[in-house]
């Protein structure tokens, strides 16, 4: 839904457009002796484009445009692609297309998980969104854009959906605004919205990092807070204002006090974070600044009256003062991890999504390099930790933002993966990526940063160093990661957080090498499994199944194949097995044992007494040298199939609280209807402070309320919803309620979904 910023701020080769086509054989790839161009990698990525359509999830009525190439220096390329159907701009339908030295095609990264097929023709008006996306603004509204019709694919299957902008300033009247509302354009449900803003929820003497060096430009004999060294970035007083910025000027090249009595001193912190984030992307990933062209980043500082945030709005940096205008935000990691979100919407078509998983790894990126800003800037005054924002004092009683080693320590993020972690925020969908890079730099358990713990029975991991963990993870994002990519996503597995770390320290440091192992591992330790190489130094085998996971009516049965495959060494006898399976099924193979290589079929039976639910079974193949397992998700459905559940479990609706009420459907043998109801009950005193969510298994949002009613107490209403859309409906349904004001809590009484 994020649109690129301006192209010329990339590396961009554009004008190569082509159509799906049948799919057809590829012709074998032409050695190159010298790495290939910018130019010759986009014509090649273009043939294997078009001889694999499949590959890349192609439907007829698409054009592909080519958006930004890598090229390794042994010759490998990466070109990225957006896509368009039906003339349409999709979102989520980004892909890379990788080709090995000598133009062999090595695979590709794809977000969609099946060929777009859906009208384009849309049954609500472009001035019905607008209207929808200028009620759900919040704030001061001072102008918007005529809404776009696109196909959002950023959660799933292609939906026809119409963006409206709308720009303002949020209700505190300080933090500017640029909200994306986006809008199904058939039904004219709530899709879902994201803000472009996205913000923090010489010698100089700094506030934060004590005496730095700062780079600045002499005029006569005035000095500018210019940097000719990184980009001729400046840093500019708001004054405390919200407009006008006024270049910092000194007579003398000595800059600040160290206290916020002057106002040099917070320019001093915000000055040099610009530089010393600009020089960790240049000096350790080669990459020419933020947005790759050499050009500075320009900071804001003072701006606003007491204003407890920090911003980056796609071409600068922000920074307000705090509470009572004495505490600005111009820590080195919230610059760092500010101006690392202009690294991640330029390097991945669109950004990566603002929302979800999608949206937790987008600030785990910036999480994860606004440390690696704050260990390379290496300042006694503020040492590298893996805390976020732990100067800034955002909270007010000295805690930081966020805890890497530790997620769950702000009582908010998520330490591991869950099946709800696309549900929530996206500073607390960050936890599970934050807490992997820990794991991977620094190793589990006591460390000299705080002690990461494992989740559930995950093996101990042994760190490989900050340096080769951050390598990986800009690796995967440069080259891999599209805009929809996800910690985990059973559909999709190639789309992952997981793969992709894999593949960049396979890149970086060799397959099954003792890196690779430890991104296993590190994922492992906090819940995000994946279908990768199992390794092996002697005789050892893959497992899989195909399906993964089926649904069955009590007394029915489903089938998979168990397939086999030597990864090294020599075939070897392999016995399967099965376990974790409920009463009421069985399980039977056939063969039931094979050679490594071969398959064989698995039958489980179900009796009218199986009970509904879902249900993990494991698969074994124990084999003559190695054993493996794979797992297999069975779906029992309840007799008659069972499309409504109900949780009257309360659940306290604390101030400025984000809380979710699960319904788990698990005996649903149909689509979702297109008049499903939702029967709430909420007991609060201000129901004007709550946005109320259906958020559907898949992780689409279906708004049901949005901040309407005032001052009426408790909200007991029916809703009825279309969701049609949803042709898989068993898994965990959330009633997702914000309160996003203060003074008026409350809870969620019960509610009833009927599908």
């Amino acid at each position: 839904m994020k649109k690129p910023l301006a192209l010329a701020g990339i590396t961009v080769l554009v004008g190569t457009t082509l159509v799906a086509t049948a799919a057809s054989s590829s012709a074998a790839p032409t050695p190159s002796v010298a790495p290939p161009s910018e130019a010759q990698a986009v014509s090649r990525a273009d043939g294997h484009l078009k001889t694999r359509p499949a590959d890349f999830e192609a439907a007829p009525g698409e054009s592909y445009t080519a958006y930004r190439t890598k090229v390794d220096a042994d010759g490998g390329a990466h070109v990225r692609y957006t896509r368009a159907y039906q003339g349409l701009r999709v979102y989520g339908g980004d892909f890379v297309v990788h080709t090995a030295p000598g133009n062999v095609y090595d695979g590709a990264s794809v977000g969609l998980s099946a060929p777009l097929s859906l009208s384009v023709t849309p049954k609500v008006s472009s001035a019905t969104a607008a209207k929808a996306a200028k009620e759900a603004f919040e704030g001061q509204i001072t102008g918007s854009e005529t809404p776009e019709l696109f196909i959002d694919a950023s959660t799933g299957p292609g939906t026809l959906a119409w963006e409206t902008v709308v720009k303002g300033w949020a209700p505190d009247k300080q933090t500017p605004s640029v909200l994306h509302v986006i809008s199904d354009a058939q039904t004219g449900a709530y899709i879902g919205e994201f803000d472009d803003i996205e913000t923090v929820a010489g010698t100089g003497a700094s506030l934060y990092s004590g005496s730095v060096a700062v780079d600045t430009t002499l005029s006569g004999s005035t000095y500018s807070m210019i940097d000719p060294s990184h980009g001729n970035g400046r840093t500019c007083d708001m004054n405390n204002g919200t407009s006008t910025c006024t270049t910092f000027t000194d007579a003398d090249n000595a800059w600040g006090t160290g206290a916020t009595s002057n106002r040099q001193s917070a320019a001093v912190d915000a000055h040099f974070g610009a530089a010393k984030t600009f020089d960790y992307f240049k000096n350790v990933h080669g990459r020419n600044g933020i947005f790759g062209t050499g050009a500075g980043v320009p900071s804001r500082v003072h701006y606003g009256s007491a204003y407890v945030n920090a911003f980056w709005d796609g071409a600068q940096m922000t920074y307000g003062d705090g509470a009572s205008n004495a505490r600005p935000l111009v820590a080195l990691d919230v610059a760092g991890h500010e101006m690392s979100h202009g690294v991640t919407e330029n390097v991945v078509s669109g950004g990566l999504t603002y929302s979800g998983e999608s949206g937790g790894l987008n600030e785990a990126t910036s999480d994860i390099f606004g440390t690696m800003v704050e260990f390379y800037a290496n300042t006694t005054a503020d040492p590298g930790d893996y805390q976020i924002g732990e100067k800034i004092n955002i909270n007010g009683n000295n805690t930081p933002l966020r805890y890497m080693y530790n997620p769950t320590l702000d009582g908010a993020s998520h330490g591991c993966w869950a099946s709800n972690t696309n549900s929530v925020d996206v500073h607390y969908s960050s936890g599970p990526g934050n807490h992997f890079f820990f794991n991977l730099a620094e190793g589990t358990g006591a460390t000299s940063f705080g002690t990461s713990p494992v989740c559930g029975s995950a093996p101990a991991v042994t760190g490989i160093g900050r340096t080769k963990a951050a390598a990986i993870w800009y690796r995967a994002l440069d080259v891999y990661f599209t805009s929809n990519t996800r910690y985990y996503l059973a559909s999709n597995l190639a789309n992952t957080a997981r793969a992709y770390t894999l593949r960049a320290a396979t890149d970086l440091y060799g397959s099954c090498s003792t890196e690779y192992k430890a991104v296993q591992a590190a994922w492992t330790a906090v819940n995000v499994a994946g279908s990768d190489t199992a390794c092996s130094t002697g005789n050892d085998f893959s497992l899989t199944s195909s399906p993964a996971a089926a649904s069955v009516n009590p007394g029915s049965s489903a089938t998979a194949t168990i397939a086999t495959a030597v990864t090294s060494g020599s075939a070897q006898t392999v016995a399967l097995t099965a376990s974790g399976l409920p009463s009421g099924v069985t399980a039977s193979f056939s063969p039931s044992s094979v050679t490594a290589g071969a398959s064989s079929t698995l039958t489980l039976a179900t009796t009218t007494a199986a009970a509904a639910g879902t249900y993990a079974i494991t698969i074994t193949g124990t084999g003559t040298a190695a054993t493996r397992t794979a797992t297999f998700s069975l779906t029992v459905n309840g007799a008659g199939g069972s499309c409504s559940g109900t949780n009257a479990t309360d659940v306290t609706i604390s101030d400025n609280a984000t809380v979710n009420s699960p319904i788990t459907i698990s005996g649903c043998s149909r689509a979702a209807s297109a008049t499903s109801t939702v029967e709430i009950h909420i007991v609060h005193t201000y129901i004007g402070d709550l946005v109320v969510s259906l958020v559907a298994p898949d992780g689409s949002v279906y708004q049901l309320r949005s901040r309407t009613g005032g001052s009426t107490d408790n909200i007991d209403t029916t809703y009825t919803v279309n969701l049609s859309s949803e042709t898989a409906p068993n898994g965990t349904w959330n009633l997702r309620v914000q309160d996003a004001a203060s003074s008026d809590t409350g809870y969620i009484n019960s509610w009833t979904l009927t599908l």
